[in-house]
């Protein structure tokens, strides 16, 4: 199959395609100085007075984290791991060929640990949104300390109208994350080059050994916490590898380090600056950074960036949600395109009101961003210990010297594994909160991709061979109905159970049988020219095999319609067909071997609540006949 490049990402301009890269790749890791730094002082503090030497220690080991984890193994190292220029983790799973793995294999494991990772960015969905405008609300009790019973219901209120736009489309909003981010990070430029110049010698931390020194001298527990802490300033740095196939590869580098990277480092260093000469700011040293008069426009400001990041993020889980459906991860969802022009833009009612539950249920249950921080990270920590393990595993599928591999990516996954273990001492303060919300999620993954293989094997027992069918044509369905009739078959081989049932119940055969099954490629995208896939099995009988990408939405009325337009099924009056699909009953057994009863009933609830067959891959609903079956398993 030929791949083709992501929409918009080979055709726009490298500076626009920048532009938008800082609004959505940038928007969460840009909010970070609004409470990262602070978060990291009062860990270097432990209870006690900051110091000179803990605040240069922390500002420089914050900025090299940003070196080492951002700057070379994402945007230089982690980048170059593309599945047809698309990333994230289910890219990667579909380049190590995960999906399909024998049960036993360490590639069907391989499937598991990756699932995980796929599951974290839930976690991670629901916390950053609800830090991130947490944290710029705060803002207003630098100036009115009698608003702080206020700061909860404003940043409840943003964020449940944030959700409801959602099914408006994000169109408008898109639009200005590129710039409103610009300015964001020239604010956050201007406001660290005004604290460094009252402050000069921060710059002396520019050099690692500030870090390094600083956290060998503490005890365990502290040096633990600290890392902890300064994480939170790398939170966000994984969209630049989700996103890659919107934007491109050169144009995420050039926003991270033309602009991004040097905001980030000017404000850190400009709060730790001001810090150094007034060490009771450490309450709120973003906010403090600023004159006076700039704080309410400044939160104002801040509020927006930090809707833009809880924007991109969103629209992160829905359109991780879409590929796993489209994998075999997730049982099939309603989903809404809220734009004709753009098939990036869409929408996930379900997925949409639980993230806004545990959204809000984070911001009602910890209240404020420091309470937060405890729960933040640890997802983020381990998410990028797993992108790096998967990352090397493709780059030796691909036929790098596995030396090499092991010690670049060995390098970076120690330092990874070195921020998760500081961020799992957080675990009791917060952190069980993501991880729950990343289990849950990931015992569905597996509970849904179990039973489908059941399911599947349940109907490989029950299917027809292709023979049994021709024989069936041609020697007892002599009379043909007029018309034609498309069945929907689950795989590309055999008779689907559904023209099973017709012709056993109704003892007689359409003049014209189409059997279609859609097959999710291992690849973002297919060509419109490879689509179709035509197989005549006798004259009056085709199987017809439509091939899509997993950032495709596929859809059967449009493949056949292409099939026709192309001239490979001639004669075909797409108005005046009717489809008949399978509507299956699961019902566990204990006696058949399988997962556990329990479990089976689970999937057997996501089944009966999946989106219907019919509705999700676009079939006309008035040309609908549906048969129910009953699968045990």
């Amino acid at each position: 199959m030929t791949a083709i490049p992501a929409p918009g990402a080979s055709r726009a301009l490298p500076i626009s395609a920048t532009l938008g890269a800082l609004g959505v790749v940038y928007g969460d890791i840009g909010t970070s100085p609004l409470y990262a730094l602070k978060e990291a002082v009062r860990a270097a503090a432990h209870g006690g007075p900051v110091t000179h030497n803990a605040i240069l220690g922390v500002v420089s080991l914050i900025l090299w984290a940003l070196i080492l984890i951002i700057s070379l193994k994402y945007a230089l190292l982690i980048l170059r791991a593309d599945n047809r220029g698309e990333g994230g983790i289910v890219a990667l799973l579909a380049l190590l060929s995960a999906r399909n793995a024998q049960p036993g294999t360490w590639r069907a494991q391989l499937l598991i640990v990756g699932l995980i990772g796929a599951a974290l960015l839930y976690g991670d969905g629901a916390i950053t949104p609800a830090i991130s405008v947490l944290s710029a609300i705060e803002g207003l009790k630098v100036d009115a300390p009698s608003l702080a019973p206020a700061v909860v219901p404003i940043t409840v209120a943003i964020l449940i109208g944030l959700f409801i736009v959602q099914k408006q489309g994000t169109g408008f909003i898109g639009r200005i994350f590129g710039p409103v981010m610009l300015g964001w990070f020239a604010v956050l430029a201007l406001l660290g080059i005004h604290g460094i110049v009252k402050a000069p010698a921060v710059l002396a931390a520019l050099s690692p050994l500030y870090a390094f020194e600083f956290l060998i001298h503490q005890d365990f527990h502290v040096s633990f916490a600290i890392l902890g802490a300064a994480f939170l300033a790398v939170t966000g740095g994984e969209a630049m590898y989700a996103d890659m196939g919107h934007f491109g590869r050169f144009p995420i580098r050039l926003a991270w380090f033309a602009v991004a990277l040097p905001a980030l480092v000017l404000n850190y260093f400009g709060q730790a600056a001001m810090l150094i000469t007034d060490a009771s700011a450490a309450d709120n040293p973003f906010y403090q950074l600023a004159p006076d008069w700039l704080h309410y426009p400044l939160v104002a400001f801040a509020a927006l960036a930090t809707v833009i990041a809880s924007q991109a993020i969103i629209s992160g889980v829905f359109s991780l949600t879409q590929q796993s459906i489209q994998l075999g991860f997730l049982p099939r969802m309603q989903i809404r395109h809220t734009t004709s022009h753009a098939m990036g833009q869409i929408y996930v009612p379900l997925v949409n009101w639980l993230l806004a539950a545990a959204t809000l249920g984070a911001v009602f249950g910890f209240e404020t961003s420091d309470a937060l921080a405890g729960a933040y990270g640890i997802a983020v920590s381990l998410l990028m210990a797993i992108t790096t393990l998967l990352a090397a595993l493709v780059a030796i599928q691909w036929g790098y010297p596995p030396i090499i591999v092991v010690a670049v990516n060995g390098f970076f996954f120690v330092i990874d594994c070195i921020f998760f273990a500081a961020n799992s001492t957080k675990l009791f303060e917060g952190g069980w909160f993501p991880l729950l919300l990343a289990g849950a999620v990931a015992f569905l993954m597996l509970t849904w991709r179990g039973g489908v293989k059941l399911v599947e094997r349940a109907r490989a027992s029950l299917r027809q061979p292709e023979e049994d069918l021709i024989e069936t044509a041609v020697s007892k369905c002599q009379a043909r109905l007029p018309g034609t009739a498309v069945f929907l078959a689950s795989a590309p081989k055999g008779v689907p159970l559904a023209l099973t049932q017709f012709v056993k119940h109704n003892h007689v055969l359409h003049q014209r049988v189409v059997l279609v099954t859609v097959l999710i490629e291992e690849m973002p995208r297919i060509a419109e020219e490879d689509r179709a896939e035509v197989i005549e099995i006798i004259p009056g009988i085709t199987r017809v095999i439509l091939h899509y990408g997993f950032m495709q939405y596929p859809t059967i009325y449009d493949g056949l319609r292409l099939a026709c337009t192309q001239g490979k099924l001639p004669g075909i009056d797409l108005t005046d067909i009717t489809y008949y699909i399978g509507r299956e009953t699961i019902i566990p057994k204990e006696d058949i071997p399988g997962m556990w009863v329990w479990r089976e009933n689970v999937f057997a609830f996501l089944q009966r609540n999946a989106e219907r067959s019919a509705a999700f891959f676009g079939v006309p609903t008035k040309q609908v006949v549906e048969f129910g079956t009953e699968i045990e398993i």
